[in-house]
């Protein structure tokens, strides 16, 4: 299976689909979260999904209501424009890494294999995580390794990763390993080199930047009573879609009225929504799943 979809039933009847709507699935994948939707649509709804990997479009659906385009979903407005569609009804979104990417070796994006420093979702991307690792600064380095991995051995690891590569490049997931071995204590290597990937591949790839840009043009994008629902997989994310549903904001607090009210374009649907023990226990990857649902008001 190219992707098993995370909470597949719970994100999509989040979007309370209409028969005649438009959405968009902005991470196509291997569709699973796409042909659940058109099961929902009649035969004058619409579909348009994104994924900027070119591997999904292998996935592509022979099904008239849907397009599929294979770019970034930051570039979602000049793209619906492009289709002659201002709104829509709803926008889903599974943020992360693919089943498929994290399972094809040559992506280098698991810490099971060796393989080349890459990450890029897209081979498009001019960066990879062979840039990453041999070309940043100290500074920069250590920032990516805290800030996108949470890693309290940030300045040492950027120490010792620039210190190795002047002796020789760092050119596969191997050496990395190797280059970093003291701080791996055998009990936590897995989590630790997990979080390593994380913060190098959310670097490659601009993902905060990515979802910011994604969520500041839904507003305009959903019509009144539209559904935003959205599948998260770390606190970075989930922090910046909380905040945005609250306050329209990602940092500091939203201007209030006279009457203390503020002015928000979204309202939180529900709670949070998190796996079942039967989805973890079918699927690892949905462990550290988190859905949240809003309507455009």
């Amino acid at each position: 299976m190219y992707h098993n979809p995370v909470l597949l039933k719970e994100s999509v009847e989040g979007l309370d689909v209409k028969k005649d709507g438009v959405y968009v699935d902005v991470t196509f994948g291997g569709g699973g979260h796409s042909k659940e939707i058109l099961k929902r649509l009649g035969p004058k709804g619409r579909l348009l999904a994104f994924d900027q990997d070119e591997d999904a479009l292998d996935n592509k659906l022979g099904d008239e209501r849907f397009t599929l385009i294979n770019e970034n979903f930051r570039y979602i407005r000049q793209f619906l424009k492009f289709y002659g569609i201002r709104k829509v009804d709803g926008i889903l979104a599974d943020f992360g890494v693919s089943s498929h990417q994290f399972d094809k070796a040559e992506r280098g994006f698991s810490t099971r294999f060796d393989a080349d420093l890459d990450m890029r979702m897209s081979k498009k991307n001019s960066v990879s995580a062979y840039d990453v690792v041999n070309s940043y600064e100290f500074n920069d380095l250590r920032k990516v390794l805290f800030q996108y991995g949470d890693l309290r051995n940030a300045n040492a690891m950027a120490n010792k990763i620039i210190t190795s590569r002047e002796e020789a490049p760092i050119k596969t997931s191997a050496q990395l390993k190797e280059v970093l071995r003291q701080f791996l204590p055998k009990h936590k290597e897995h989590k630790i080199l997990a979080q390593i990937y994380q913060a190098i591949r959310i670097e490659v790839n601009q993902e905060i930047q990515v979802i910011k840009e994604l969520l500041e043009q839904v507003p305009e994008l959903l019509n009144l009573g539209g559904r935003l629902s959205v599948i998260s997989y770390h606190s970075l994310e989930d922090r910046l879609v909380k905040r945005f549903i609250r306050a329209g904001l990602f940092e500091g607090e939203p201007e209030k009225d006279f009457y203390g009210n503020i002015d928000v374009p979204l309202k939180k649907v529900g709670g949070l929504i998190v796996p079942s023990r039967e989805e973890t226990a079918l699927n690892n990857r949905a462990r550290s799943a988190k859905l949240r649902i809003a309507e455009r008001i």
